[in-house]
């Protein structure tokens, strides 16, 4: 007889309320491949978005590609040496740096692939950008399956993972919450996360997690935090064989007791699927249900959550309980019997929705189950009530649009536009095209894979100027002018909002690179930090020289009919959206508003 006993699990009264729940995912993120023997599948995250498209999620939901994270938004938690370590290295230099291979843990488990900057930057990008929509209240429930990379520490790389996406998101939360919850449901103890918050009591860590004689060794039932941090890391360690029924009935009393003292702002949810039944890795036996019971349960709570994916190394058990919560979020009900899609062949042989638990015996006995469960409870009970937060100074208002006008941006861009690369039509294209298949192509609507900026709205009148300006030059060029006459000047745009500044002045001529923004940024004396800064974009001829205002239009014209200057190409710099920055300012609360300007970028005007 099996020793387990499956869960039958309604979705919950308390989850009844429709949720605003925004999708994060990046085409590119399937193309990646550790090596053909690591366990760890890139791949199966295209597998879970292909099932969420053809059960009709897309529509239940706005969708959204991320801009990958920079290498000073890494820098956020971890080192300046470890992150231009990872940019710096491949397949092919990997040979020169043998010694710090080793300093930053890279082998092994974490070996050097092609695109490993790529890769991390996706993964990172994703998490932060659905941490700030949720922190600036655009959405209650944030997803990004590629994201939950627990293991990374500050300035090493361990058991699968690189950057740590968690931490860089939980950064972001802390910007306007006090109070931050994360929760690991991976099979592994979520170490790296617990590492960067031990000594605060702004972040509550609490992992489920097999221990023992199993990777990473740590989260014992004594490691509950250090100083002002103490109490504030809970550690569940189970045996192997853990069931649906036990499982929840140490999940639900823990997490409800946790939301009851500690009163969380948000909550960050690691959905780590190695705890799945026949996992090629982890010793656990949760059903799909199972383990979607703690999603479900999270959510009821009605508090802005970051939904995060993990671990999970049977592929197809991993894409169909991420399809299968993505459907819990929404409130959806989902066909058992799957939808036709390209990798329809993985499911077999029962190519059904749902992953079934075996008649493996479960080690954790009851008693064991209800000492830790005393403990923990225990525990809590010395932490603070919903501890304070100490006040610090507000930075100063926005130099741009005030929060009413902005608020007014937003609220129509959201309801014209909530992603232009996603419209019904190239929805329904990605769900079926004329043979029947899910479009995966790199030519398919080239704009869904430019940058796009966080909460970023109204952003086409910043641009206005750029695209004008490139018009009247074209018009020019063919001898036509605004009038029809060829001997009509160009007009450009006057740069109504201030003067450009003399850095950027002084770098007319020299072929400023895609990147170098960042460095100027850098630079400035003044700091732009909690600033929202006013971007104005100057159209560029080939030769670095740029129309700075009204009155050099003339000699610019001059220039481009004596063939001296060539005038800007059609694709250059035509989309550029900006997003709040991330900042590390983990202290810091209160209506912030950052911005974070994008390497395209090459003239700011505050």
């Amino acid at each position: 007889m099996a020793s387990f006993t499956p869960l039958d699990l309604p979705l919950r009264a308390g989850g009844r309320a429709k949720k605003n729940v925004n999708y994060f995912y990046d085409m590119d993120i399937g193309n990646f491949a550790y090596d053909a023997q690591h366990p760890m599948k890139p791949h199966r995250i295209r597998l879970a978005h292909s099932l969420i498209m053809n059960y009709g999620l897309a529509s239940k939901m706005a969708m959204y590609r991320a801009k990958p994270a920079t290498f000073q938004e890494m820098t956020y938690f971890h080192t300046d040496d470890y992150i231009n370590f990872l940019q710096t290295i491949n397949l092919d230099n990997m040979h020169r740096y043998q010694e710090k291979q080793f300093t930053y843990g890279i082998g092994g488990d974490t070996p050097i692939f092609d695109g490993l900057f790529d890769f991390c930057s996706i993964s990172a990008g994703g998490s932060m950008e659905a941490a700030a929509r949720l922190a600036r209240s655009k959405c209650d429930i944030a997803i990004n399956w590629a994201g939950g990379l627990h293991h990374a520490k500050k300035g090493e790389a361990s058991g699968f993972c690189y950057v740590n996406d968690i931490v860089l998101g939980i950064l972001e939360l802390l910007k306007y919450f006090p109070r931050v919850l994360y929760i690991d449901i991976d099979v592994h103890h979520g170490d790296g996360v617990e590492e960067a918050f031990l000594t605060t009591d702004r972040v509550m860590t609490v992992s489920f997690h097999n221990f023992g004689e199993f990777f990473p060794g740590t989260g014992g039932l004594r490691d509950i935090g250090v100083g002002k941090g103490k109490y504030y890391s809970v550690n569940f360690p189970l045996r192997e064989g853990m069931d649906d029924v036990s499982y929840k009935g140490i999940f639900e009393p823990i997490i409800s007791k946790i939301m009851e003292r500690y009163r969380p702002g948000a909550v960050v949810l690691q959905c780590g699927a190695d705890s799945l039944s026949g996992d090629r890795i982890g010793p656990f036996n949760l059903s799909m249900r199972g383990h979607a019971n703690c999603v479900e349960f999270v959510k009821s709570f009605n508090v802005p959550t970051l939904i995060l994916g993990g671990g999970g190394y049977t592929m197809k058990n991993v894409a169909l309980t991420w399809a299968y919560e993505t459907g819990v979020l929404l409130d959806q009900p989902m066909d058992p019997v799957l939808p036709y899609n390209e990798y329809y062949e993985y499911y077999g042989p029962t190519y059904e929705l749902d992953v079934r638990p075996s008649n493996s015996r479960n080690a954790n006995g009851p008693e064991y189950l209800k000492k830790i469960t005393a403990r923990i409870l225990e525990n809590l009970n010395e932490i603070d009530f919903a501890p304070s937060v100490q006040m610090v100074a507000v930075p100063p208002a926005p130099t741009g649009m005030d929060s009413e006008a902005e608020k007014e941006l937003d609220d129509a861009d959201e309801d014209q536009n909530k992603d232009v690369r996603f419209t019904l039509h190239r929805r329904e294209k990605m769900v079926a095209d004329e043979d029947g298949y899910v479009s995966d192509s790199d030519d398919e609507d080239e704009q869904r894979r430019r940058p796009t900026r966080r909460n970023q709205m109204g952003y086409r009148d910043s641009l206005s100027s750029l695209t004008e300006g490139k018009a009247a030059i074209e018009d020019y060029e063919e001898g036509i002018g605004e009038d029809g006459d060829e001997d009509a000047e160009v007009d450009v745009e006057d740069d109504s909002e201030g003067d450009i500044k003399e850095d950027a002045e002084e770098d007319v001529g020299k072929g400023i690179e895609d990147n170098g923004i960042d460095d100027d940024i850098e630079n400035e004396d003044e700091d732009t930090t909690g600033l929202e800064i006013e971007v104005q974009v100057s159209p560029t001829v080939e030769n670095g020289a740029e129309i700075l205002d009204s009155e050099s239009e003339g000699e610019v014209a001059s220039e481009v009919a004596a063939g001296q200057a060539t005038p800007p190409s059609p694709g250059a710099d035509e989309s550029v959206q900006f997003t709040p920055a991330r900042s590390d300012t983990s202290e810091l609360e209160g209506d912030t508003v950052m911005v974070d300007v994008p390497s395209e970028v090459d003239d700011i005007t505050t």
